[in-house]
């Protein structure tokens, strides 16, 4: 008796170990799956409708940093899907040559004054920053693999201005010669509108990206200057 009891647990416990080798591994929860939760962009920036007064003037290449963290909410029917919010700031620097921004003018128009046959800084820049709360609609291809998978996005951002500023330095007569080595800063947001829209977009693969970012509403204040609207084209990292 004693022999036939011991025969059938380890037939049993023979059962139970092959049972659990050939046991299909759970599936992978899709809907709390890692989701580009950190983003940085560094991008080009470019002027779009700004006349040839100032385009003739713009120089080397002009530069941005976007910083965003976001929350990604995967789409319980279909987990390729799913969509984004979050907050972070952008920043923008164009870059200039022979050109002042006169952002602390009291005149009504903002002046762009050219610089050719008098005194005028080296390197000289315009910086905008702004506080943003960006919006994607998000597709990968494969959820499962997603830092190694095809990624696409379409969204919204809308920021509001925290500075606008120039900087110039080394000061230069028209001959190129050095007057001074000092730096000058000024900064007034007068001219600029406080609140921007910007229509972006994202393709890549996995942590990796190219992105585009076009400014729908105009960077200056109806009335003040001409309509600029800024657009920007760059390389985002993200994970998390």
């Amino acid at each position: 008796m004693k022999k036939i009891v011991f025969v059938c647990i380890a037939f049993l416990s023979v059962t139970a170990v092959f049972a659990q080798d050939t046991k299909k591994p759970a599936k992978p929860n899709l809907l709390n799956r890692a989701g580009d939760h950190f983003m940085i962009q560094l991008a080009t920036d470019h002027w779009s409708g700004m006349p040839d007064s100032i385009s003739n003037h713009t120089k080397g290449l002009s530069r941005g940093l976007n910083v965003y963290v976001m929350n990604n909410k995967v789409f319980k029917k279909n987990p390729q899907f799913s969509a984004a919010y979050g907050i972070g700031f952008g920043t923008t620097n164009m870059y200039f040559k022979t050109l002042n921004v006169d952002i602390k003018s009291t005149a009504t128009k903002l002046p762009f004054s050219a610089l050719d046959s008098t005194d005028h800084f080296k390197k000289y820049k315009l910086t905008t920053a702004f506080l943003e709360v960006p919006v994607e609609l998000r597709f990968v291809k494969n959820p499962e693999k997603e830092n190694k998978s095809l990624k696409a996005a379409i969204g919204l951002k809308v920021g509001t201005l925290v500075n606008v500023h120039t900087k110039g330095k080394t000061l230069q007569n028209k001959n190129g010669g050095t007057i001074n080595t000092f730096t000058q800063k000024e900064t007034n947001k007068r001219f600029f509108n406080s609140t921007r829209v910007a229509a972006t977009a994202r393709l890549g693969f996995g942590n990796y990206s190219l992105f585009g970012s076009y400014q729908v509403t105009a960077l200056l204040k109806d009335g003040v200057g001409p309509q600029i609207h800024p657009f920007e084209i760059g390389f985002c990292i993200s994970g998390l």
